[in-house]
C-alpha cells in the first residue's frame, strides 16, 4: 500500500514538472546543442568519447572553476571575502598542488575514466540524442549522486581522520591549511580511490545515459572547487540549496582539522554532532564581529 502511494506522488510530481516544462520558453541552446551531439556521435567512436571526451570534460572544468579563485588573490576588492585572510595564496604552494594535480589526473584517474566505455558497453548506457533524459530527470538523477557521495565522504574521511591512519594518507590533503580552489582534488593517490569512489557509487546505481556522466562530474567539481576556494562570496548561488556546506563549512575543517566531515550538505555532521565545533566557533565569530561595528 505504502509503495503504490509513492509510486503515486512520485507519478504526480513527474507530470507537474512536465506541465511546468511544457509552459517555459524554448532552451535557444537546445538546437545548438544538439548538432554538436550528433556532430560527436558521427565522427568519434563510444570509446574516444567515454574516454578522452570525460577527459577533456574533466580537465576544461577543473581548471576553468578554479580560475576565478585563482585570480581573486590579484584582487584588492577579494580580499575582504577571503575566510582566513592572515594565511594568503603563494606561489610555491600553488606549484606544487598543480604538479601533484597533474599527477592524480593521468596516473590515477585517466586509467579509471578508461573504464567509462566499458561500464557503458556492460550496462548498455545509451549515447544518442533520442534517449536522453530531459533536465529534470537528469538534476534529479545528480542530486541522487550527491546524497549518495555525501553519505560515502562523511563516513569514509572521518575514518581516514582517525589517529592510526591520519598521517599515511589524509595528511597529504591537509598540508595547506588555508584551502583554496585548485586543492579540491590534492590528495594521497590513495585518498583518491577511496573516496573517489564515492563518485561512481551514484553513476553504477542511476547512470541511463552518458550525459548524466558529464553532468554529475560537472556539479561534482563545481561543488568541490566552491568549498574549496577560501572565499565568502556573497549571493553565491549555490548557498540557495537547502543544507549546502560551502566554503566556511569546509574551511573550517582544514583549519580545525576535526568536524565538518561532509562534503556536500550538513545533515550528516548534525546528526552525528561533527558540527558541534564549527558551531562554537560562527558564535565567537559573530560575537566579535559585532563588537568590531
Amino acid at each position: 500500500m505504502a509503495t503504490n502511494e509513492s509510486v503515486s506522488i512520485f507519478s504526480s510530481a513527474s507530470l507537474a514538472v512536465e506541465y511546468v516544462d511544457s509552459l517555459l520558453p524554448e532552451n535557444p541552446l537546445q538546437e545548438p546543442f544538439k548538432n554538436a551531439w550528433n556532430y560527436m556521435l558521427n565522427n568519434y567512436t563510444k570509446f574516444q568519447i567515454a574516454t578522452w571526451g570525460s577527459l577533456i570534460v574533466h580537465e576544461a572544468l577543473y581548471f576553468s572553476f578554479c580560475l576565478p579563485g585563482f585570480l581573486f588573490q590579484f584582487i584588492p576588492y577579494m580580499k575582504k571575502y577571503k575566510i582566513q585572510k592572515d594565511k594568503p595564496e603563494t606561489w610555491e604552494n600553488q606549484w606544487k598542488c598543480f604538479k601533484v594535480l597533474l599527477f592524480n589526473h593521468f596516473c590515477i584517474q585517466l586509467p579509471l575514466i578508461c573504464g567509462t566505455y566499458y561500464f557503458t558497453e556492460y550496462f548498455n548506457i545509451p549515447y544518442d540524442w533520442e534517449r536522453m533524459p530531459r533536465w529534470y530527470f537528469l538534476l534529479a538523477r545528480c542530486f541522487g549522486c550527491a546524497v549518495i557521495e555525501d553519505t560515502w565522504h562523511y563516513f569514509l574521511h572521518r575514518l581516514l581522520h582517525h589517529k592510526r591512519i591520519y598521517k599515511y594518507i589524509h595528511k597529504v590533503h591537509h598540508e595547506f591549511q588555508a584551502p583554496f580552489g585548485m586543492e579540491a582534488e590534492y590528495a594521497h593517490p590513495l585518498e583518491t580511490l577511496i573516496l573517489g569512489t564515492g563518485f561512481f557509487i551514484g553513476i553504477v546505481l542511476l547512470c541511463d545515459h552518458v550525459i548524466l556522466l558529464w553532468a554529475w562530474v560537472t556539479i561534482r567539481l563545481l561543488e568541490t572547487i566552491d568549498v574549496h576556494s577560501g572565499y565568502d562570496i556573497p549571493l553565491n548561488p549555490l548557498n540557495l540549496i537547502p543544507f549546502y556546506a560551502g566554503s566556511r563549512h569546509h574551511d573550517f575543517h582544514h583549519m580545525n582539522f576535526i568536524g565538518n566531515y561532509a562534503s556536500t550538505f550538513t545533515w550528516w555532521d548534525r546528526i552525528f554532532g561533527t558540527d558541534s565545533q564549527y558551531h562554537a566557533y560562527n558564535e565567537k565569530r559573530k560575537k566579535f564581529e559585532k563588537k568590531s561595528e
